[in-house]
This record gives C-alpha cells, sequence and structure tokens, in this order.
C-alpha cells in the first residue's frame, strides 16, 4: 500500500492429492480436471461480463452474481493456479484480475479459494469463492455492492446507495480542486470504497481493525507509476469519518484524491513527511484554517518548549504508533510543505516533490531536490522549517 490515511481523532475430510503424469517427453501431462475447472470459470466470467444470470447460475452459486451487478466492469477473469480433490469435489486456488470501466488501467489482482462440487453428470460448479488465506477482501465479499457515479467519481459501498452520493459530492470538489494546483497529467478520477464498518475497512485491508481505529481513509495504489498498476482506491473507516464535520470530511476526501493524483511521481525516494505533507497541504487550502488550528498537537508542543529537531522519520508515521506522535508526524509534514509554498511558491512546491521522486532511492533524493529546486540543504532547511513552526504555532 503506497498511499496512506489522515488521521482524525475523534479439517478437511478424505484428502486425496493429484499426482502429476509424466508425458512419453519427460513433461508433466495437463491435469484434465484443472482444465475443466478453467473452463468453467471462463463460462462464468463470461456470464458475469455478458449479464447473462442464468448462464451464470449455471456454473454454480449465483450469490456474487448479484453481490456484483452494480459493479461496472470491463473484464473479469480466473486464472487456476491449483487444484486439490476431495471426497466432497474440489477446492481450487486462482487468481482473480478485474477491470472497473472507465477507471482502471491495468486489472486489479486478488487472490481467491473455491470451493467446488461436481454434478452427477461429472461437472463442476463453484459452491462457495473467498478471499485465499492472508489475502484481502474484495468488496463484494461483504454484501451487495451499490454504485453511485460522480462527474469524477465513483463510489461502491455495501450498506445501500443512500449515503453513498455525499461522498461522490465530496470527491467530485476534490478532484478539480488538486488538479488546480496538481496539474491535470493524472486520470482525474477516483474510486472510493465504502465498507459498513472499521472491522470491513480493515477487511478490505487485510490488516487488523486496530491499525486503522481513528483513520478516517487511505489510499491503496502501487507507487511510482509503471503505467501497469490500476486506479488507486480510497478506502473508508465510516466510524472515523463520521465523527467529522463537512468541513473535515472535505480535507480527508481532498487529502486522497491527492495522493491518487501524485501516485506516478510518489516512489521510494518519496519520504513520509513529503507526501503526507503535500496531500494536507492541499486538502487545508481554502478552507481558512489556521496553523494552530490545524496543527493542534504540534502547536502545544511548541508552546511547551518542545519544537522538533528534525523532520518526521517515516516511522512516525506507523498507524500504531502513539497518537500525539502521529498526529504531530502529520502536522510537522504539513507546515514544512505550506512554508515551502509561502516562501517559494506553490509551483516550486510541486516541483520539489516531483524532483525527489524522480530518483529511484531515497539516499540523496532529499538533498539534491533541495539543492537543485529550492537552492538550499537540508541543514538550512530544517533551521528555517524550524523557525517557521516556531512563528506559526506560538
Amino acid at each position: 500500500m503506497a498511499g496512506r490515511g489522515r488521521v482524525w481523532r475523534i479439517g478437511a475430510v478424505g484428502l486425496a492429492l493429484l499426482l502429476p503424469l509424466t508425458g512419453c517427453e519427460g513433461r508433466p501431462a495437463a491435469d484434465p480436471v484443472r482444465t475443466e475447472v478453467q473452463r468453467m470459470l471462463d463460462r462464468r466470467s463470461a456470464a458475469l461480463l455478458g449479464h447473462d444470470e442464468q448462464a451464470y447460475a449455471a456454473t454454480g452459486t449465483r450469490a456474487q452474481y448479484t453481490r456484483l451487478r452494480a459493479l461496472p466492469l470491463a473484464s473479469f477473469a480466473y486464472r487456476v493456479t491449483a487444484v486439490r480433490r476431495t471426497a466432497a469435489g474440489a477446492t481450487a486456488d486462482a487468481e482473480l484480475s478485474y477491470r472497473v470501466a472507465g477507471y482502471d488501467k491495468a486489472p486489479v489482482d486478488a487472490r481467491r479459494t473455491l470451493t467446488l462440487g461436481r454434478t452427477a453428470d461429472g461437472h463442476w460448479y463453484v459452491a462457495t469463492e473467498r478471499p485465499a488465506r492472508e489475502a484481502g477482501q474484495q468488496l463484494w465479499d461483504q454484501g451487495t455492492v451499490n454504485a453511485v457515479r460522480g462527474a469524477h467519481s465513483l463510489v461502491l459501498g455495501t450498506g445501500g446507495s443512500a449515503g453513498l452520493s455525499g461522498f461522490a459530492r465530496l470527491a467530485d470538489r476534490a478532484v478539480p480542486a488538486v488538479s488546480g494546483v496538481w496539474g491535470t497529467h493524472w486520470s482525474r478520477r477516483v474510486v472510493v470504497l465504502v465498507p459498513e464498518s472499521l472491522a470491513g475497512m480493515a477487511a478490505l485491508l487485510g490488516a487488523p481493525a486496530a491499525d486503522y481505529k481513528g483513520i478516517a481513509a487511505v489510499t491503496t495504489g502501487e507507487a511510482g507509476g509503471s503505467g501497469r498498476a490500476p486506479a488507486d482506491r480510497v478506502v473508508v473507516n465510516p466510524e472515523a469519518y463520521a465523527m467529522l464535520g463537512d468541513a473535515g470530511r472535505q480535507i480527508v476526501l481532498t487529502h486522497e484524491t491527492t495522493h491518487v493524483a501524485t501516485r506516478a511521481d510518489t516512489t521510494a525516494a518519496t519520504p513520509l513527511w513529503l507526501s503526507e505533507g503535500y496531500a494536507d497541504w492541499i486538502g487545508y487550502l481554502g478552507t481558512g484554517r489556521t496553523p494552530a488550528e490545524a496543527a493542534p498537537e504540534l502547536a502545544r508542543a511548541v508552546r511547551e518548549g518542545e519544537v522538533p529537531r528534525a523532520l518526521p522519520a517515516d516511522k512516525d508515521f506507523g498507524f500504531t504508533s502513539d497518537p500525539v506522535k502521529l498526529a504531530r508526524a502529520y502536522e510537522s509534514g504539513w507546515l514544512a510543505c505550506r512554508m515551502i509554498a509561502e516562501q517559494w511558491g506553490a509551483a516550486r512546491l510541486g516541483a520539489f516533490y516531483r524532483a525527489v521522486g524522480t530518483h529511484g532511492e531515497r539516499p540523496g533524493a532529499v538533498e539534491e531536490a533541495l539543492r537543485e529546486v529550492l537552492g538550499t540543504t537540508p541543514q538550512a532547511f530544517t533551521a528555517r522549517w524550524q523557525t517557521y513552526v516556531t512563528a506559526r504555532l506560538r
């Protein structure tokens, strides 16, 4: 997961293994069962894409068809990787790849496990499907997917469509707000996933719910802009999100949309203080929030004489960190980006962000960008930032 979120407080029976058979040339012969299962799943995928519920039902349980019906799919396909025979039928491991029409440049990949049955006349069918072990859920694993399209957004949720339109409105405001600062050389579309609970959010991310308590949203995606990655997903924690006011909700969606926009220029060389600080900087633009209002924890520390000695390290942004320390990390990054925008200009801040990301690795990336774009050194920049923080928060 390359993008992150803004902090807001507020036994098997009768198992039999299929041994590979060897052909006359010494190569394993094709497993006929695996071939049959693959063909069945191909028919199942074609029926889903063709909106043919009867043909889909002929390949097994139709529960997933109902859950997926509202999702606009451009592609949906399984690749069987293993089949294990059981007394009741078989279990298959498969790689699922799918694309959301109009949003995904490349398929989203998910590891799946399917329980298979066999009819009296020998045809395989899907009895159940679930995420593979240690793999995250897909939204439809949690219930029927509802979809709301905005001008620049697609919001997908499982708790009914009534509340999804609000997310679409905020995302539709966020996209042009981000483009107005960052530029338009990105997809200018965002996909927002809204599960029903914190537990649902964590299940989508394949992580413990405790890691995301108090986190209003996170953005998933591949850093570096390979061109092969699908559109990012903004995953909402509805419990933390519900505790925010209208302004806070907009800030969250704008922050996460910034991560989507900057993905191609965010690499292993980009420190979290810059990626999170930049997302917060755009998120807070035009809100009228003062530094003391937007950075209350850092302001409290400064008033107590605890001016930070250095910009926060990546480890300071861990979601399981002390919440006060975590808040100060975000606030420190935001004020660093705010300072650059005020003293060098917003365009120079964007250029600095891009320049850091052009490096393939962290060492030297920030130092070189500071020198080439801002004409300063790490030591001078840090001292300037400390002065800025002190002046704005006392």
